[in-house]
């Protein structure tokens, strides 16, 4: 280790080529602390380090009060009001979903080679991902973008030495640069990235996980779409694709998710300029936008549905592009659990952080945005609660000799299963694979395993509201994707075939 400026240094292997080894450089206190509390101080009524306000705790006890006395007064009428609300509830959601399915549209992309590149900075937070750094590195090496105009930032913890091993072994020159970060609470992934933007030197930024395959032209596709969209297009979000749905059910169904998502319902929201809950890998942002609107929160475990609100609130639009980054599901039941805990209880936080103030946040984001973030992040919240009891009633219900539920219960289930099997098969055709075709027809089984998940969650949200559930990688096997050889920088680019040899 050396010691310079203050700073400290580790020198990494002297690569292959016999290039000047690079420097791992460790975070200094003033960093390390503007990194986990810069947000937090800066914007306090919009970070999620305080979980729930006293108004907000108040206003809890107060409407479950009001339900009870209810019930108590009047149990049939408000039972009603409760049933027809609900179903009015799922019937718009249905009815959202399928407006998005109904476009059939693939993203296409345009390509931009400018007479002066802008530096691009690449963020890729690493935590014990020692076994799959090597394939990062290889993919992002791929890139066609010019070498000279990226800076790729490896944000490593410092006491995780084998993957600062496994780094130094394969990004030991420019443009890739280490970056360790002393170990200090919160352990979280936006933590890493506030880290990395404070090092930035490029004009626009990408974050991409340890085990994304960026598309070789997603940088130039973005930055098409920067070039297009003017200065108030903040974000662009490329398609995540899933590249192991065959390795199992849990797998596949998460690929037909992700499809849906991706494919179908952010391109709608863009198309009609609503917020983007961001996925949270592969956005595109315009640096200078990203610091006005303070960065990531740290203390969020969903920090790209977040920022991508924050965003809109600011008066910023986000957008799509075409070009997918290929990614890793979980392939366990348990595995998917902790993941899918980990984002709803995310979501939770980031639906407290916008109701601190609802007129505010209305007024900043716009009634039809106010309305659909409430749609695609209290909907979804609700709807992961929901999925695991309502399955059980409709299945006694179905079963029973009495009558248990209305007519209308039975076609508004009947549509919304319809209508998600609708959406799995035209994503499957967005996004060319059979593997969702073959979810499609259970999904109906996968949706109550989001009750487990929410109950856990909720738990979390209470006594562990910024523990980050890591999820494992580069345990199975991934389908390799090889680049189209269009590059036209004028025309949209054929996806990545699906191939099935070896790197």
């Amino acid at each position: 280790m050396l010691e310079r400026e203050g700073r400290a240094f580790f020198l990494i292997p002297m690569g292959m080529d016999g290039a000047e080894p690079q420097r791992a450089r460790q975070l200094t206190g003033a960093e390390l602390e503007a990194a986990r509390l810069g947000f937090h101080r800066a914007h306090p009524h919009r970070s999620a380090k305080r979980v729930f306000y006293v108004t907000q705790l108040i206003a809890i006890v107060t409407l479950a009060a009001g339900f009870v006395l209810a019930l108590r007064a009047a149990p049939a009428l408000t039972w009603a009001t409760v049933h027809y609300a609900a179903l009015s509830f799922f019937a718009i959601a249905i009815f959202w979903r399928l407006i998005a399915a109904s476009n059939l549209k693939p993203l296409l992309w345009r390509l931009t080679s400018p007479a002066q590149w802008p530096t691009y900075t690449i963020l890729c937070p690493l935590y014990r991902e020692a076994g799959v750094v090597s394939e990062l590195v290889a993919w992002l090496r791929r890139l066609d973008y010019p070498h000279e105009a990226l800076q790729i930032l490896l944000l490593i913890e410092a006491d995780d030495a084998e993957t600062l091993t496994a780094a130094s072994a394969v990004a030991n020159t420019a443009p890739f640069e280490v970056v360790l970060l002393p170990p200090a609470p919160p352990r979280t992934k936006p933590k890493a990235l506030n880290a990395g933007l404070a090092l930035a030197r490029g004009e626009f930024v990408v974050v991409y996980d340890a085990e994304d395959r960026p598309h070789p032209q997603q940088l130039r596709a973005a930055l098409a779409a920067f070039e297009d969209g003017g200065e108030r297009l903040a974000c662009v979000q490329a398609p995540l694709d899933v590249d192991n749905a065959e390795q199992s059910w849990i797998a596949r169904q998460f690929a037909a998710e992700y499809a849906i998502q991706f494919r179908e319902l952010l391109p709608m929201l863009a198309k009609l300029r609503l917020p983007l809950p961001l996925g949270g890998s592969s956005n595109h942002f315009r640096i200078a936008a990203l610091r006005a609107s303070g960065g990531w929160d740290p203390f969020n475990v969903t920090e790209d549905a977040d920022l991508g609100y924050r965003l809109a609130r600011d008066g910023y639009a986000s957008g799509v592009i075409g070009t997918p980054t290929w990614e890793e599901a979980p392939i366990t039941l348990g595995a998917w659990v902790n993941q899918r805990t980990r984002w709803i209880k995310g979501h939770m936080q980031t639906w407290l952080v916008l109701m601190r103030d609802p007129l505010r946040c209305a007024r900043e984001m716009g009634l039809a945005g106010f309305a659909s973030m409430q749609l695609m992040l209290a909907g979804g919240i609700i709807a992961a609660f929901a999925h695991g009891p309502l399955a059980l009633v409709v299945l006694v219900a179905a079963l029973s000799p009495y009558q248990l539920l209305g007519m209308e219960d039975f076609v508004l289930a009947l549509a919304g299963y319809s209508v998600a099997i609708f959406a799995a098969l035209t994503a499957c055709a967005l996004s060319n694979s059979l593997s969702h075709a073959r979810a499609a027809l259970t999904m109906p089984f996968y949706w109550p395993l989001a009750s487990i998940a929410a109950w856990k969650a909720l738990f979390e949200l209470v006594f562990r509201p910024h523990h980050w559930s890591k999820t494992r990688h580069g345990i199975s096997q991934r389908q390799v994707m090889r680049a189209g050889s269009d590059q036209r920088s004028d025309a949209s680019s054929a996806p990545m075939a699906l191939m099935s040899s070896s790197l």
